[in-house]
C-alpha cells in the first residue's frame, strides 16, 4: 500500500466521483503498475481501490508542493518543490510575483528532470529571491497549479527599548543568571520583564535581555541595564518574613492596577484552529492573584490552561464556540480591578467538499462541487487549467453554478484541470481536479486466478479491480453458477470488493468476478480457501521461581493442518536466541529455562505464526533471590540495658523480607560466637534492641525471605553495658537421687551481669529445725552423699557476683535415692472368670515398704495351656500395670484366649525397682464362640459345587458341629437362605446345581457349647464352557502333557545350573529348610503373629467373613491375627490386650495340608 488517507484529503490523478464508491470516507490506494493480493486479518476492514493502468492518459495532478508561507535560512540552499504526475508526462512552469519566471536565464536556478521542483544555490543574495512563487505542470490534457508559495529569507530581528519606571515594566532580563519568576516577578507575552511590586533586592545593574531566533539559531543581547529601587530605610534582610514583606520598610499597601493590558476593556481576534493567549499581568502591594471567568459559560475545562502564574490564559485549538467576552480580576487584601477581553474568532476558508477529479464516457454528466467555510464567508473562484474560468474558450457542455460546475454529455477532447479558489481576508484554499472523458472497455486490473486464503469465522473480502468507461456492471458467481453473489452473507462493493462477512468451510471454492459496459465484459478468478485459525490451547503461565531453578513454559499451539506453523518466543518484545550450550531451550510445545538468575525475568511471549494469521500468548517470570544483606548499621539512643539499632535493608530480589534476624557478638565469655538476639517483622528497619549487664557488643543483621537468609550485615560499632547483679533467679532447681543414699541438686546457669559468677545452695530435711547446709560452687550441680532412702529435704539457690546477689528462689522439696521395695503384695486370687476376663484381688503392702515413690502394683501372667489337647499355645509372659492406694485394690484381666489355662503373680514398683514376687496363681477361662473355618474353598464341576474346610485354628472349646447357609446369587437379589447342619467330624459337602449356570453365595461356621462362632463366606464362581472343565479329563490333553513335559526340562536345566554355581563356591540365594515356616501354614504377620492358614489359602477365592446373623467381612482367608512375643499391655479398665497365637507340630500340620498336587511352579520357587 501506498497510503491510506481520508478522503476529505485527497486527490486522485483521474476522478471516479460518479462511483458510488467515494462515499466511503477512506480509501487504501495502491500505486500502479503492480497489483497484489493481500490477506485481511481479524478485526481488520479495508476498501481498495486500484488506479487505472498507466497506459490511460489523464490530466496532470500535483502530488507535492512547498508551504505556502515558506521561511528559508539564508545560509542554505534554496529548494520549491513542485511535483506532478500525468499521462503523457508533464511539462512545469513557474511564475514569480505573477510573472513568468525564466529558469533557464538565472545561472542560480536549476530545475530538477522530470520535475518542477527549483534549486536556488546560495551566494550571499538569498533575499533577492523573496517573492510569491507558483508552479504549472501541463500536458495536452490541462494545467494543474500549485498554491501560491510566498518565500521570505529569514533574518535577525531587533529590540525596542520602552523604559517606564512608574510602572515598574523593565524590557530586560539578568545576564548572569535567570530571573526567577514567581507571582511577583514575571514575563509577559512581548518579553517584557513585570515587577508587580519591588524590593530591595530588585536592584542590580546588569538587566540584560536576550532573544534566540530558533529559525537561524542565533541569539541577539540587549545591553545591561541597572535598575534602582528608592527606600525610605536602609533595605535589611532581618525584617522580612514571609508573611510580610513590607512591613519593615513601611511600604503602603495599594490596591490593584493593570500593567497588562491598559484599561477597563480591549479586544482580540484569533483565527479558528490557532491558540488563544490573553494576558493579565497587575501591579500592587500586596501582590496581586489573577483569577478568569468567561461571561455566560464556564471555560472549556479539556482545552484551556493558566499558565505564568495565574497570569495566562491559554486555549487550544479554538473553535467558534470559544467567542465571547473573557474577564481577568486581579485582587489582593485591599481590593481588586477587572479587565475584560472580547475575543473574535475568525476563520480562513476550510473544505466542507473541495473537487475530486472526474473520469466520465462521452455523453456521461458529471460535476465538480466546492465548498468551503470561513469567517468572513469565502469568495469562490474558477479556474480552468490555471486561468480564470470567465477568460477561457466558450465550452457548451458545462455550467457554473457558483460552487457547482455542472458538465452535460461531455465529448471526447474536453478533458482539462479546473481549479478552485475559495478565499477570504485570513487565507486561501487552492485545489485542482481533472475532469478526464474515456471511452475503454473493462480491464481488469489485478492478478489472474488469485488464491485468497482466510480464518474461519473472519470477516473476508474478495478484491476485484477493474477499470472501464462507461463504469461497468459488476457481478460475482461461485463456482460459475447461480446467480450475482449480493445481499446475506455477502456484500459488494462498487469498486468491485466482495465482502464475506463470516467466512465459513462451506464458502471455499472458486469466484468469479465479471465486468461489463457497453463496449464490452472481462472476467478474473478468485480462489478462497477457508483455514482453521492458529490457537495457543496451552498457554504459558506466570511463574515465580527461585534462582538457580529450572522453568518451563508451556506453548501448545492448534493449528490448520495445511498451513506450516512456526513457534517464537520473545522476552520483553525481542526475540530469544537459542544453541545447544545454552540455559535457554525450545521444543514443539515449550520453552526450558535451566539455571535462571534474576536477569532471567522479565515477560516471555510465545507466538505462533501461519501465513495468514497468528496468535500469541505472555507470562512473566519472577525469579527470586535470597535478600541481599542490609547496609549501614547504625546506633543510637543508648542506656544502661538497651540500644537502638538502625540499618538500611538491601535489595529484597523479588521476593518480600517478612523478617530480620538480629544476632550479637561479645568479646568476654564466648569471643567470636555469633548468637541469635532477637528477630524482628520484615518492615521495620529501627528497633530497639534489650541487652543484658557487663556485655561489650557488637551487632549484625540477616535478612530472611520465602527463598531463604542473606549473608550478614557487616558487623556495627561495639557497645559496652555496663554490670549490675544478678538479677534472674537460677531456674530448673531440683533435688533426686541417683543412688540410694545421695541427692543430686542440679540447676540451670543465669545471666552473668558481672564478673565471678558463683551459686550459694542451701539444703535442710523437711519437717526439721536443722540449720541449713550451704555450699558455694561455680557448677550447676552439687551431690549430698550418705543420706538416708528416700528422705525429703528443702532446698533453695542464690546467684552471686562481684557486683551484688539475686533473690533468693522459692524452697523446692526435692528426694534422695530409692531402693527395692521390700514387700510384696499378699493373698492374690481371681474371681468371676469367664471366657476372656477374669477379676483380680490381692492384699497391698505398707507404703513404708516401697523404700521410693509409688509407681504401680504390676501383674505378670501369661498362657499356660489350651484345654484342647494337642493346640500349642503361646507362652509368652505379659504384664499389666494397677495404679491403686485403695486398702482393697482389684483389677480387671481382660482379651484372655477361652478355653486356656493361665498362669499369674504380682509385684509392687516405684520409680526405678519393683519388688519381690507375690504367690502364683492358676485359673482356667471357659469355653467361648469358636473361630472361623481355617479354610473354606469351593471347587466347582458341571453341575455340583464341591465345599471343603477345615476346623478352626482356636475352636475356643469342644466343638459339637458346623452350620452352613446359602443362597442364590442373581445380581444384587439374592435368594432364600438355606441352613444345613454337620458333625465336628465332617469338614466337606458336595452339592448339586440345578443348572450349570446358577451361583450360591455360602457361609460356614463352627459350633461350641457357647453357640456358633465366626463366619466364613465365599460365593461361587462364574461357570464358563472353556474354564470349567472336568478335572480328571485334563490329565489326558495332549497339551497337558506337552506343558508338563517342558515344565520338568526346565527344573531339571535348573537344577544343573544350580548345582555347578554351588560346586564352584558361586553364590545363589536359596532358602534352607531350616529358614522355612515350621509348616505350610505357619506364616507370619507383620505385628509378630501366625497364620495357622495353609498356602492353599492364599488363592485368588472370593472369599468373605460375616457373622450369622447377617454382617459380612470380607476377608481373605486369614483368621484375625494373634500376636506373638511382644509384651500384652492392660487397658485402664483392666482389659487384656495382648495378643497370642498357637504354633503347630509338623505332624499336625502335615495332617492338614492339601492333597492337591504340587504345582512344578511352585517347585522353581523353591529353589530360589
Amino acid at each position: 500500500f501506498s497510503t491510506c488517507i481520508p478522503k476529505t484529503s485527497f486527490s486522485f490523478p483521474f476522478s471516479f466521483s460518479h462511483f458510488p464508491l467515494f462515499s466511503h470516507s477512506i480509501f487504501c490506494i495502491i500505486s500502479p503498475p503492480s497489483f497484489s493480493s493481500f490477506h485481511y486479518r481479524p478485526h481488520s476492514f479495508s476498501v481498495t481501490l486500484f488506479v487505472p493502468p498507466s497506459t490511460v492518459k489523464q490530466p496532470p495532478t500535483i502530488v507535492k508542493q512547498s508551504l505556502k508561507d515558506y521561511i528559508v535560512d539564508p545560509r542554505d540552499n534554496i529548494i520549491i518543490e513542485c511535483e506532478a504526475k500525468g499521462k503523457p508526462v508533464p511539462t512545469f512552469q513557474w511564475r514569480r510575483n505573477g510573472k513568468f519566471f525564466n529558469v533557464g536565464k538565472d545561472p542560480r536556478v536549476i530545475m530538477r528532470s522530470r520535475s518542477g521542483t527549483l534549486e536556488i544555490r546560495s551566494s550571499g543574495k538569498s533575499e533577492d529571491y523573496e517573492g510569491e512563487y507558483q508552479c504549472f505542470a501541463s500536458n495536452e490534457f490541462g494545467t494543474a497549479i500549485s498554491n501560491k508559495i510566498l518565500l521570505r529569507v529569514s533574518s535577525e530581528g531587533w529590540f525596542t527599548f520602552i523604559q517606564n519606571l512608574n510602572s515598574f515594566i523593565i524590557h530586560l532580563t539578568s545576564f548572569i543568571m535567570p530571573i526567577l519568576q514567581d507571582k511577583r516577578v514575571s514575563m509577559g507575552l512581548n518579553g517584557d520583564l513585570f515587577f508587580s511590586n519591588v524590593l530591595a533586592k530588585d536592584a542590580t545593574t546588569d538587566y540584560s535581555c536576550t532573544a534566540r531566533f530558533e529559525f537561524t539559531h542565533t541569539i541577539q543581547q540587549k545591553n545591561p541595564y541597572t535598575l534602582k529601587v528608592l527606600t525610605k530605610e536602609p533595605y535589611n534582610d532581618t525584617f522580612l518574613n514571609s508573611t510580610d514583606l513590607y512591613g519593615a520598610r513601611n511600604v503602603p499597601e495599594t490596591q490593584p492596577t493593570f500593567l497588562s493590558p491598559k484599561g477597563l476593556s480591549s479586544s482580540k481576534i484569533v483565527l479558528r484552529g490557532e491558540q488563544l493567549l490573553l494576558e493579565c499581568i497587575a501591579a500592587g502591594v500586596p501582590t496581586p492573584t489573577i483569577d478568569w471567568f468567561k461571561r455566560g459559560a464556564d471555560l472549556p475545562s479539556k482545552k484551556v490552561k493558566i499558565e505564568n502564574f495565574g497570569k495566562t490564559l491559554r486555549i487550544f485549538n479554538v473553535s467558534e464556540e470559544d467567542s465571547g467576552d473573557y474577564t481577568c480580576m486581579a485582587s489582593n487584601k485591599i481590593g481588586s480591578i477587572r479587565h475584560s477581553v472580547e475575543v473574535q474568532v475568525k476563520a480562513a476558508p476550510y473544505w466542507l467538499d473541495n473537487p475530486t477529479n472526474l473520469v466520465l464516457a462521452p455523453d456521461e454528466n458529471g460535476r465538480l462541487v466546492c465548498r468551503a467555510r470561513g469567517n468572513p464567508k469565502p469568495t469562490i473562484q474558477w479556474l480552468v487549467n490555471g486561468e480564470p474560468i470567465e477568460s477561457s474558450l466558450p465550452n457548451p457542455n458545462q455550467q457554473v453554478l457558483g460552487d457547482t460546475i455542472l458538465f452535460h454529455s461531455v465529448q471526447i477532447g474536453s478533458s482539462a484541470v479546473y481549479q478552485c479558489n475559495a478565499s477570504n481576508e485570513h487565507g486561501y484554499l487552492l485545489a485542482n481536479a481533472f475532469v478526464n472523458i474515456l471511452d475503454m472497455a473493462p480491464r481488469m486490473l489485478g492478478p489472474k486466478n488469485q488464491l485468497i486464503k482466510v480464518i474461519e469465522n473472519n470477516k473476508t473480502f474478495l478484491d476485484c479491480p477493474f477499470f472501464g468507461s462507461p463504469f461497468p456492471l459488476l457481478r460475482w458467481f461461485k463456482n460459475g453458477l447461480g446467480s450475482g453473489l449480493d445481499g446475506g452473507q455477502y456484500k459488494l462493493y462498487h469498486n468491485g470488493t466482495l465482502e464475506i462477512k463470516q467466512a465459513r468451510p462451506e464458502d471455499q471454492g472458486t469466484y468469479t468476478c465479471v465486468a461489463s459496459n457497453i463496449l464490452g465484459k472481462m472476467e478474473n478468478q478468485v480462489r478462497l480457501e477457508v483455514k482453521e485459525p492458529t490457537r495457543i490451547v496451552r498457554a504459558p503461565e506466570h511463574v515465580t521461581q527461585p534462582k538457580g531453578s529450572t522453568v518451563r513454559f508451556h506453548c501448545r499451539v492448534k493449528h490448520d493442518p495445511s498451513l506450516p506453523a512456526t513457534v517464537t518466543w520473545l522476552k520483553d518484545d525481542k526475540p530469544l536466541s537459542f544453541s545447544w550450550i545454552g540455559r535457554f531451550k525450545k521444543d514443539e510445545e515449550s520453552l526450558t529455562i535451566h539455571n535462571v538468575n534474576p536477569e532471567d525475568g522479565g515477560t516471555y511471549t510465545c507466538t505462533a505464526k501461519t501465513e495468514i494469521d497468528e496468535d500469541s500468548a505472555s507470562a512473566r517470570l519472577t525469579v527470586t533471590g535470597r535478600p541481599d544483606p542490609p547496609q549501614d548499621l547504625e546506633l543510637s539512643d543508648p542506656s544502661a540495658r538497651s540500644v537502638r539499632l538502625t540499618w538500611v535493608p538491601g535489595n529484597e530480589n523479588n521476593s518480600p523480607v517478612t523478617h530480620f534476624l538480629v544476632q550479637f557478638e561479645e568479646d568476654r565469655w564466648e569471643p567470636g560466637k555469633w548468637q541469635n538476639l532477637s528477630i524482628f517483622d520484615g518492615n521495620l528497619n529501627s528497633v530497639n534492641l534489650q541487652l543484658s549487664p557487663f556485655v561489650n557488643y557488637q551487632f549484625r543483621v540477616i535478612a530472611i525471605n520465602a527463598v531463604g537468609q542473606s549473608q550478614p550485615s557487616l558487623p556495627s560499632a561495639r557497645y559496652q553495658t555496663s554490670g549490675a547483679h544478678p538479677d534472674v533467679v537460677p531456674s530448673g532447681l531440683k533435688g533426686w537421687g541417683s543412688k540410694k543414699n545421695n541427692m543430686e541438686i542440679t540447676w540451670q546457669n543465669t545471666e552473668r551481669n558481672g564478673l565471678n559468677l558463683r551459686y550459694v545452695v542451701s539444703w535442710r530435711r523437711k519437717d526439721t529445725e536443722e540449720e541449713w547446709d550451704n555450699i558455694t560452687t561455680t557448677r550447676t550441680k552439687h551431690i549430698i552423699h550418705n543420706t538416708d532412702t528416700y528422705v525429703p529435704y528443702e532446698i533453695k539457690i542464690q546467684a552471686v557476683n562481684d557486683f551484688g546477689h539475686s533473690p533468693e528462689s522459692n524452697i523446692v522439696i526435692g528426694y534422695s535415692g530409692e531402693d527395692k521395695p521390700s514387700a510384696a503384695p499378699t493373698e492374690l486370687r481371681v474371681s468371676k472368670i469367664n471366657s476372656t476376663k477374669v477379676n483380680i484381688h490381692w492384699v497391698p503392702v505398707d507404703p513404708s515398704t516401697v523404700n521410693g515413690e509409688f509407681k504401680e502394683y504390676k501383674l505378670y501372667f501369661w498362657r499356660e495351656a489350651s484345654l484342647i489337647k494337642g493346640l500349642k499355645v503361646n507362652k509368652t509372659k505379659l504384664h499389666k500395670g494397677f495404679f491403686t492406694t485403695a486398702e482393697h485394690p482389684s483389677g480387671i484381666l481382660t482379651e484372655l484366649f477361652p478355653y486356656s489355662k493361665y498362669k499369674m503373680y504380682m509385684v509392687v514398683a516405684n520409680k526405678e525397682y519393683e519388688g519381690p514376687l507375690s504367690n502364683t496363681v492358676e485359673f482356667y477361662t471357659k469355653e467361648g464362640e469358636p473361630g472361623a473355618p481355617k479354610y473354606f474353598r469351593i471347587q466347582r464341576h458341571t453341575d455340583v459345587v464341591h465345599l471343603k474346610w477345615d476346623k478352626p485354628l482356636e475352636p475356643n472349646g469342644v466343638l459339637i458341629g458346623y452350620t452352613l447357609q446359602y443362597h442364590t446369587v442373581n445380581g444384587t437379589q439374592a435368594g432364600e437362605r438355606k441352613v444345613q447342619s454337620f458333625p465336628p467330624n465332617v469338614t466337606e459337602y458336595i452339592m448339586n446345581l440345578p443348572n450349570r449356570f446358577t451361583r450360591f453365595k455360602f457361609y460356614l461356621a463352627a459350633r461350641t457349647q457357647v453357640g456358633a462362632g465366626e463366619v466364613y463366606a465365599v460365593e461361587s464362581p462364574h461357570f464358563t464352557n472353556e474354564a470349567y472343565k472336568e478335572q480328571e479329563d485334563i490329565a489326558t490333553q495332549g497339551w497337558f502333557i506337552g506343558l508338563m513335559c517342558a515344565v520338568a526340562l526346565l527344573v531339571l536345566i535348573l537344577l544343573i545350573v544350580c548345582f555347578i554355581k554351588r560346586s564352584r563356591g558361586g553364590k545363589y540365594p536359596v532358602r534352607e529348610k531350616k529358614d522355612l515356616p515350621l509348616d505350610a501354614v505357619d506364616h507370619k504377620d507383620q505385628d509378630g503373629s501366625f497364620d495357622y492358614h495353609s498356602d492353599e489359602d492364599n488363592k485368588p477365592l472370593q472369599g468373605s467373613q460375616t457373622s450369622l446373623d447377617g454382617n459380612v467381612k470380607e476377608s481373605d482367608d486369614s483368621l484375625v491375627d494373634y500376636g506373638e512375643g511382644g509384651d500384652g499391655q492392660f487397658n485402664e479398665d483392666g482389659s487384656f490386650i495382648g495378643q497370642y497365637t498357637v504354633k503347630k507340630d509338623k505332624e499336625e500340620t502335615e495332617g492338614n495340608e492339601s492333597s492337591e498336587a504340587t504345582s512344578p511352579v511352585n517347585v522353581i520357587y523353591s529353589l530360589a
